[in-house]
């Protein structure tokens, strides 16, 4: 992808056996402004997020193996699924890919040093991590039961939860997300490398790029309305509730217009992680590589306009539901030119079955269905009947999950011998992934059939006719947790032992794979000059393909 000019003008050379880890001591980290030792620090802290999230929902499964109470009572319940929800989406999902794998790829990706903003950088992590602080505060004082919505008016006036910090939480990161969106904005428009054009972009990057607009744009719209969450439950204004002739369906209205553009935050960065992979194991160019970028955008912009179909159940006028119902159908149309471009590259391409691949064709497989049984929720007619039920819940965590966990565990995959210098076991690798896919369609696919059985969500009790299913789906999370269990054990094996990492184990074409691996210090050991495309294989020579 690039050919190699002077070195860095103005600076010190580094020394090109120096790596971004070769520093040691922890002021070295908390001080760093290094783009690649912040996204590690994000690393870590969305990990040990996960692990909070996924110890929740073990819990939430437990529960519901049998009716009635198994381990814990109905209000303990309520606290546990609600912090399950707010940790995996606010403290996990969200951050996952573009703080912690944007911050270290993307300024790579673009030939540059770092991002625009470094001391910026490091201080959306710090307020990342104050308004963790917070939420953990939230969770020692026993955790909020509001689910992670914070619907009103039980958030603001009935609920005897710790909600003010946990909201509190969520408006702080807020700010880290609405800095990191800046910034990367700012970095793809000013310090791509000479000669990467908007044409040459990898698509990770115009994923992170959509993404940005809007962490930019949406994430104000939820921080004015926790705000006034806060207010209503301190200081009884009224804005949200009935009895002062406040209005809760607004609640609804603000904090949807924020949390549906909010799943393109998470699953977008999840499309671009997929891109790379794709194209990388099948040895081939994106099929329309155009429209794949343009279809990033393409949902960043419609995921402004389908907020509606989370209140078709609310009371909105019939015109309303119509609008919103056909605006939800036409959001699945850049969606599908992902999909359908993806399987085109795959088409006559030379595809390679590792780990990383196998997590890429494990996405394109889950969120194809999670995207088609979000058009039954579309439907007006048949979302009355499924909203609220463990439908939604299925569906909801096939994207989700099936989407951007699947594409963040396979990034990470990807780009491990690139963060770390070191390859896994490519054997234990493979055991996970299949652990993983058969525990998540297990504990999910069951659900779709509770919810179109009428089996409600968030329920610490049900029928004894729906006992079968919450087993199946109970066994199934059991697999899910053993299935990340054996890939944690397979990369704390990778850092403490595994064997030294070559600078293109896959070989790619594209520009992280000309550097050393781990990252040198300054990304690059000279000033790239980028003269193809990151997927121009049918112009590589066996040099640049080499794995060495």
């Amino acid at each position: 992808m690039a050919t190699v000019a002077s070195p860095h003008s103005g600076t010190a050379a580094p020394d090109p056996h120096a790596s971004y880890l070769a520093q040691k001591g922890l002021a070295s980290w908390l001080f760093t402004l290094d783009h690649k030792r912040i996204g590690v620090m994000y690393l870590v802290a969305v990990l040990v997020s996960f692990l909070l999230g996924g110890i929740m929902a073990i819990l939430v499964r437990l529960e519901l193996l049998t009716p009635g109470r198994t381990i814990m009572d109905a209000t303990t319940y309520n606290h546990v699924f609600s912090l399950h929800g707010v940790i995996m989406v606010f403290l996990f999902i969200i951050p996952s890919i573009p703080a912690a794998m944007g911050n270290i790829m993307l300024p790579v990706q673009l030939g540059t040093i770092d991002v625009a903003f470094p001391k910026l950088n490091l201080a959306s992590f710090y307020i990342y991590c104050f308004g963790a602080c917070f939420g953990l505060y939230s969770m020692i004082h026993g955790g909020v039961d509001t689910g992670w919505t914070f619907y009103t008016p039980y958030s603001s006036k009935f609920s005897n939860s710790a909600v003010i910090p946990m909201i509190g939480a969520a408006f702080i990161m807020g700010f880290s997300s609405i800095l990191t969106g800046v910034n990367f904005i700012a970095t793809v428009h000013k310090m791509r490398a000479k000669g990467l054009t908007w044409r040459r972009l990898p698509l990770f990057c115009w994923a992170l790029y959509a993404t940005s607009i809007i962490q930019v744009l949406a994430t104000p719209v939820l921080a004015i309305t926790l705000l006034l969450l806060i207010f209503e439950r301190v200081l009884h204004l009224g804005i949200f509730d009935p009895s002062m002739g406040g209005d809760p369906v607004l609640f609804e209205h603000f904090f949807w217009f924020y949390s549906h553009p909010a799943v393109y935050i998470m699953i977008v960065p999840a499309m671009g992680v997929v891109s790379e992979i794709i194209c990388t194991f099948s040895r081939r160019a994106p099929f329309g590589y155009f429209f794949i970028a343009m279809s990033s955008l393409g949902l960043a912009l419609l995921g402004f306009l389908v907020w509606g179909h989370h209140l078709f159940v609310a009371g909105m006028s019939e015109y309303s539901t119509m609008v919103f119902s056909a605006l939800t159908f036409l959001v699945g149309i850049p969606s599908g030119v992902k999909i359908f471009n993806w399987i085109a590259t795959l088409y006559k391409g030379s595809i390679d079955l590792r780990s990383p691949m196998l997590y890429g064709l494990g996405f394109i497989f889950l969120f194809t269905i999670g995207g088609l049984t979000g058009l039954f929720l579309a439907m007006l007619a048949v979302d009355v009947h499924l909203h609220d039920t463990y439908f939604v819940v299925a569906h909801f965590h096939y994207v989700m999950v099936g989407g951007t966990v699947i594409a963040f565990v396979g990034g990470l995959h990807y780009w491990w011998p690139k963060f770390t210098g070191k390859m896994y076991d490519e054997g234990k690798a493979r055991i996970a992934f299949v652990l993983v896919f058969i525990g998540f369609n297990v504990t999910f696919m069951s659900q779709f059939i509770l919810g179109s059985r009428g089996m409600p969500r968030r329920y610490y009790d049900y029928l004894p006719e729906f006992t079968t299913l919450h087993q199946v789906s109970t066994v199934g999370s059991w697999i899910l947790g053993v299935g990340f269990i054996v890939m944690l054990v397979m990369f704390i094996e990778s850092l403490a032992s595994g064997k030294k990492a070559t600078n293109n184990p896959w070989g790619s074409v594209a520009l992280e794979w000309k550097t050393p691996s781990p990252l040198p210090l300054h990304n690059f050991l000279k000033v790239p000059v980028v003269t193809k495309g990151p997927y121009d294989y049918h112009l590589a020579t066996e040099e640049e393909l080499s794995e060495d």
